[in-house]
């Protein structure tokens, strides 16, 4: 008899590879059907999923904000945690029980174990984890940190190593080093962690008071500052400035797009600092003349996108994480939804309302 069902509930995207002009695409259950053990593949691994955490690129896709193709009716979602139940016959370094997360986006070519590529992007070009099963190559997979539950592993994939390759994988960390994090999503708010761990002072950005006040209570060396009451990306910039007695900031994490960058470059110190694009929450226009980005060369900064980063980034991340001690529970919100309200996590998203990742648990 097998330890796992023959078939299992997933959400799938209503149809389209993008939202259509005022409208968007939706998400409802579906039934899904698993291979049993005689008809697995002999890399495959089939995990039940124990939590399932969100991230903006997931809404995007639904409301017409993804600046890329994905599956037509697909399942979405890139980021879980659960536990394996079986594997395939040629699966050598994972074994029933173990717990594990998928990798986001990773290459797969024949033979590769380690291929650094982007032929699989988890929940947009392929199936998704917002699902009580999946089925996933044994390469694809990477083991849960001893200190972590379902709820805090589940975040792990995207947000968290995004922030983590944004902040230089927390190599050769300068002395008096001080990093600028756009608001207080999950990138930002991995990457405050990841500070604090490293030795890094954080300043965090939020239209929100409260929640900069909230924030605050974290860790004595965060810094805040309201954009919205400051009135712009250049009074940001001066004002980091200040902050940091005129030094400027090691890292940019920008969350907001192409728009800022400009600003972005004005507040990085002297030398070697680092912009890591990360998100488009502010879109994909910017009206700065080309000439003002020179200023990289004035200053010998970096301009670098994110996107996750590969399997040996999150085996090193994953072994920070343990090694620091870093507790994830302060970013989660509470409290964590239902696999049936899947659809009011992801209104909760889009309300914008919450500090920290939304986890859906799944019984």
């Amino acid at each position: 008899m097998s330890a796992y069902p023959a078939t299992y509930s997933a959400y799938r995207r209503s149809p389209g590879t993008s939202a259509p002009p005022g409208g968007r695409i939706t998400i409802s259950l579906s039934t899904e059907s698993l291979p049993q053990s005689s008809a697995l593949k002999s890399d495959d691994v089939i995990i039940k999923v124990h939590a399932i955490s969100l991230n903006y690129r997931d809404l995007g896709m639904l409301i017409g904000n993804y600046p890329a193709p994905f599956e037509s009716g697909g399942i979405p979602c890139s980021d879980a945690a659960g536990e394996v139940v079986a594997v395939g016959n040629g699966v050598s370094k994972l074994a029933v029980g173990d717990r594990v997360m998928p990798i986001t986006c990773i290459g797969d070519r024949e033979g590769e174990e380690d291929d650094d590529g982007t032929d699989v992007n988890i929940g947009t070009d392929v199936t998704g984890v917002l699902s009580e099963y999946m089925v996933v190559k044994e390469k694809h997979l990477v083991v849960v940190p001893e200190n972590m539950g379902w709820e805090e592993a589940s975040t792990l994939p995207c947000a968290s190593l995004a922030a983590y390759n944004a902040l230089g994988k927390l190599q050769h960390v300068p002395k008096h080093a001080s990093a600028l994090l756009q608001g207080t999503g999950g990138v930002s708010m991995f990457a405050l962690l990841f500070c604090i761990a490293a030795g890094i002072r954080p300043i965090i950005t939020s239209s929100s008071d409260a929640k900069i006040s909230e924030i605050s209570k974290l860790h004595p060396s965060i810094l805040g500052i309201n954009y919205k009451t400051l009135g712009g990306d250049a009074a940001v910039a001066a004002e980091v400035k200040r902050l940091t007695n005129g030094r400027g900031v090691d890292f940019v994490v920008n969350n907001s797009g192409p728009g800022s960058l400009m600003h972005d470059i004005d507040m990085l110190c002297d030398r070697d600092g680092t912009i890591s694009l990360v998100g488009f929450l502010g879109g994909f226009g910017a009206d700065w003349p080309q000439a003002r980005i020179m200023g990289l060369m004035a200053k010998r900064a970096k301009l670098q996108g994110i996107s996750m980063g590969s399997k040996k980034d999150f085996e090193e991340m994953n072994a920070f994480i343990q090694n620091k001690k870093i507790d994830l529970k302060p970013l989660l919100v509470k409290p964590f939804f239902k696999f049936e309200e899947a659809q009011k996590a992801y209104d909760k998203l889009e309300s914008g309302d919450f500090i920290g990742k939304i986890v859906i648990k799944v019984i």
